[in-house]
């Protein structure tokens, strides 16, 4: 059975997958989880007397709290999301299985929590079937319609609710086949704005141009 991890990949980069499955290297590093962890201590965090300067935030710590506080202001259920029922829940549906960062009661909704930058609206594809996945899952198991899930981004104090319209579940179905039919390196993307960052570069063998040659003349 497929992961929540292993689509989400796919969504990025098929051949990331390809190499992370070679090599064996899922499992995420340290600073992830010290990141992730910031999304279970969202109301110590707003706190004034809370010191944010040891804490692995990616704002100013004025920014960061005007974030948490919309956030705070503008959900309903907040609540549950500052101090979740459950976290880190293993769900297992009918073509994949994973982890959901946290899981809301009442009505029941996934959460994933990213370590990255949030987009200016939305979420990043990945992390959008990442949670398509999730809520999938546990609609499964729940034998009930799951149509929305979170994707928090906690080192910038973003929390983002998403539909599970046509058009996401149609990207998951698509990340899902992607996964399922990988049995050799797929073709390399040459996409600037994923190759750039990824830890597999020079074993992919793509060439990324630099910023002075990207601008226009």
């Amino acid at each position: 059975m497929e992961t929540f991890s292993d689509l989400a990949t796919a969504a990025y980069c098929p051949r990331k997958l390809y190499y992370r499955r070679r090599d064996d290297d899922r499992g995420p590093p340290e600073k992830i989880e010290r990141i992730r962890a910031l999304a279970t201590r969202y109301e110590a965090l707003l706190d004034s007397a809370t010191d944010l300067s040891a804490e692995p935030i990616a704002t100013t710590p004025t920014q960061y709290r005007s974030n948490l506080g919309s956030a705070k202001a503008r959900l309903d259920c907040w609540e549950t999301l500052a101090d979740p029922p459950k976290t880190d829940v293993l769900l297992e549906g009918k073509d994949c299985r994973g982890i959901a960062h946290k899981l809301l009661e009442d009505p029941a909704v996934p959460v994933v929590v990213s370590a990255g930058e949030p987009p200016e609206r939305g979420v990043w594809e990945p992390q959008s079937v990442r949670a398509t996945a999730a809520a999938k899952a546990l609609a499964w198991e729940r034998e009930e319609p799951i149509e929305r899930a979170f994707v928090e981004y906690p080192a910038y104090g973003r929390i983002r609710k998403i539909r599970l319209t046509t058009r996401r579940k149609a990207t998951y179905r698509r990340a899902l086949r992607t996964v399922q039919s990988l049995d050799g390196p797929p073709p390399r993307l040459h996409d600037d704005s994923r190759c750039g960052p990824c830890e597999y570069r020079g074993q992919c063998g793509v060439k990324t141009r630099s910023l002075r040659s990207r601008l226009p003349l």
